[in-house]
């Protein structure tokens, strides 16, 4: 890769920009390889820092500072900033917004500045792809979704498009307007695919028919019980909390993204149960006890073939992704080499 020595400016696309570019990138296929290197250790991906705040009107403000390096075709380093508050929505802004910086791999200096919450969704969305596509039982006709946001919307775009069987869309959310608002914005999708969305009136009542189980909310509390599964059905726990333990205990198959990322994470569920020992990491030797899960991959090992994912038809898995910034770096590189090749964009000096 070389550096332009004759171009000192910083390359800035905003979410219109990006999303365009968006729609000539197969991101599935882009985040498949970005596990496949992860997996063969050549990608660098430190513990994220985490700044939360109290704000003057007591409400809890965070946010993230992800980087990471990933080698492989794409030789890059970068990072993401998301920012966020759970009550944006009602001042009328987003509850998340942040950046993604693309740094050159030589000199160090920043090359890319992008509008990033647009990737960071898109990337959530096809992890959950590549999770099927690695998991593959039965048909999926039916995905059951809990909550009605951005993560929400992203998701279903992207399965739609990614999921020729598909036919049904059970979705809560404890604001039924949302649910509506979101139907509306996706009619013409929806129709183009011949799927249909149905609002529910309980988060049972959306996951129990569904052989595809996505929540994206905000809770901290778990709320799906073993129980409301079916047989074959794939969880994919994106919002990181949703789930109950028996989840984790009882189903056949638990995949993570990163054991690393996931166990030093104490405030949720698997970092939780990792540390009242209830969980053990999948590369351990020693056998779990009674009482005792061990992870059984990560979702690189799938990619490669050097583990095992689904044994049966029958399997109730859970993925557990908790979100890598190799992933936002992998499709932010595609984002700027599509901006490069079409001059979108616009130069800042520095």
């Amino acid at each position: 890769m070389t550096i332009s020595n004759d171009d000192d400016a910083i390359l800035y696309l905003c979410r219109q920009d990006v999303e365009r570019l968006c729609l000539e990138i197969d991101s599935v296929a882009v985040l498949r390889e970005a596990f496949a290197l992860h997996a063969t250790q050549q990608t660098v991906l430190p513990d994220e820092a985490y700044l939360g705040w109290t704000n003057a009107h007591q409400e809890h403000v965070r946010s993230l500072n992800m980087p990471a390096y990933i080698g492989g075709k794409f030789e890059r380093a970068g990072t993401k900033i998301i920012n966020g508050n759970i009550a944006n929505p009602t001042r009328g802004i987003p509850r998340a917004s942040g950046l993604t910086l693309l740094f050159d791999p030589i000199s160090g200096r920043i090359r890319a500045i992008m509008e990033g919450a647009y990737i960071s969704s898109l990337r959530t969305a096809s992890v959950t792809a590549l999770a099927v596509d690695v998991l593959k039982g039965p048909e999926i006709q039916c995905v059951g979704m809990v909550g009605a946001g951005v993560l929400a919307q992203a998701h279903i775009e992207l399965l739609l498009r990614h999921l020729p069987s598909l036919e049904m869309i059970y979705l809560y959310d404890t604001n039924q307007q949302k649910v509506g608002e979101l139907a509306g914005r996706l009619a013409p999708a929806l129709e183009a695919h011949r799927v249909v969305l149905r609002a529910m009136l309980s988060a049972e009542a959306a996951i129990r028919p569904a052989q595809l189980v996505i929540p994206v909310t905000t809770t901290t509390t778990g709320y799906i019980p073993f129980a409301w599964l079916q047989a074959g059905t794939i969880v994919v726990n994106v919002s990181l909390d949703d789930v109950m333990p028996d989840v984790v205990l009882q189903a056949q198959r638990v995949v993570v993204d990163d054991w690393f990322l996931v166990k030093n994470d104490a405030r949720r569920l698997l970092g939780r149960m990792y540390r009242a020992g209830t969980i053990i990491g999948p590369d351990e030797e020693r056998e779990p006890v009674a009482g005792q899960r061990k992870i059984d991959a990560q979702l690189g090992d799938l990619v490669r073939g050097t583990k095992l994912g689904r044994r049966s038809p029958q399997d109730i898995i859970l993925v557990n992704p908790f979100g890598l910034a190799i992933e936002d770096v992998a499709l932010a590189q595609h984002v700027y080499q599509k901006a490069q090749e079409s001059g979108a964009g616009r130069k800042l000096p520095r």
